[in-house]
């Protein structure tokens, strides 16, 4: 045997995936710290310091535990978040850090457009509703003509632009890095930050976080009232005050989430809004991301331990 690698993301640790038999068969042991669960860092620290290499989901990575893992050559990430990883850390002990770029882009892009179109069409409070015996109707919204802005026009941002302009939709992109290679069709515009929170009907975020939320009270004081907001980047990006504060007021239409701080998380009075649209991190959970996710991961700690 070569080595142990541990696996923890959830959509492979409780029923495994196929290609993780390239681990085997190249000699490797898999171990599991917390199968079909995110694992605690107590299990992580019973485990990882065996290990050579680490295929990684989103539980946090800080550099107490890298610290004790002196046999640690490689952390594989089978998405693109990072930010769960001491990386500062992870350099200085050497420990190299591999990426699965754009292998969950279209599943997340997919997920951002099916939350917003149930946002602007009420479709999970007429659900509930007609479940508990009423009758009840709130007007919609059609998406033709109306303004998506795109906040991050990365491989899911640009995923999400192709899509909205498929559905007739103008789109407002804001980007620190504009791609001019990025070319569409339809109304497509790369813009400011600030004209993109003033003349959007629905803003969807693909950006990383920075050290204080993008979406706080000053910039929803800047939209327009009855603006939805997707989240399917990261929990950060929000004031959660600030949005619970607009929704009540009616100021914002509604504010739909992929992502949380913790996972499970606290089911805090924004996410119990009955305006707010929760999913449990599903964005890159289809068949196909988790294929593309796996295979990239495994290649990205094989390409380093071999």
């Amino acid at each position: 045997m070569k080595g142990k690698i541990a696996v923890t993301p959830r959509s492979l640790s409780g029923t495994g995936h196929p290609a993780l038999e390239k681990l085997t068969l190249a000699g490797y042991e898999i171990v599991y710290p917390a199968p079909g669960r995110q694992p605690t860092l107590q299990e992580l620290m019973e485990t990882l310091p065996t290990c050579v290499g680490y295929l990684a989901g989103v539980e946090p990575v800080p550099a107490e535990l890298l610290s004790m893992c002196p046999n640690l050559k490689v952390i594989s990430r089978n998405g693109i978040g990072v930010d769960n990883i001491d990386l500062a850390a992870a350099s200085k002990l050497g420990i190299v850090l591999e990426k699965a770029a754009g292998a969950n882009s279209r599943g997340v892009a997919e997920l951002t457009i099916a939350l917003m179109l149930a946002g602007l069409r009420h479709i999970i409070w007429s659900d509930q509703s007609m479940k508990r015996g009423e009758w009840a109707r709130r007007e919609g919204i059609e998406v033709e003509d109306r303004i998506l802005g795109v906040v991050g026009c990365g491989n899911i941002g640009k995923y999400v632009t192709s899509m909205g302009i498929g559905l007739g939709m103008r789109v407002l992109a804001h980007d620190v890095i504009v791609d001019e290679s990025f070319k569409p069709g339809g109304d497509f515009t790369y813009t400011t930050l600030e004209r993109l929170l003033a003349d959007a009907d629905v803003i969807s975020l693909h950006c990383p976080p920075s050290q204080k939320p993008l979406i706080d009270a000053e910039a929803i004081n800047r939209m327009k009232p009855g603006v939805m907001i997707i989240n399917t980047a990261r929990a950060a990006l929000i004031d959660p005050q600030a949005v619970l504060s607009a929704l009540e007021s009616g100021r914002l239409l509604g504010y739909a989430t992929d992502v949380f701080d913790h996972e499970p998380p606290e089911m805090t009075g924004l996410l119990l809004h009955q305006r707010v649209i929760t999913t449990p991190h599903i964005g890159g959970y289809t068949q196909e991301s988790v294929c593309r996710a796996t295979e990239a991961a495994v290649q990205n700690l094989l390409k380093v331990l071999e």
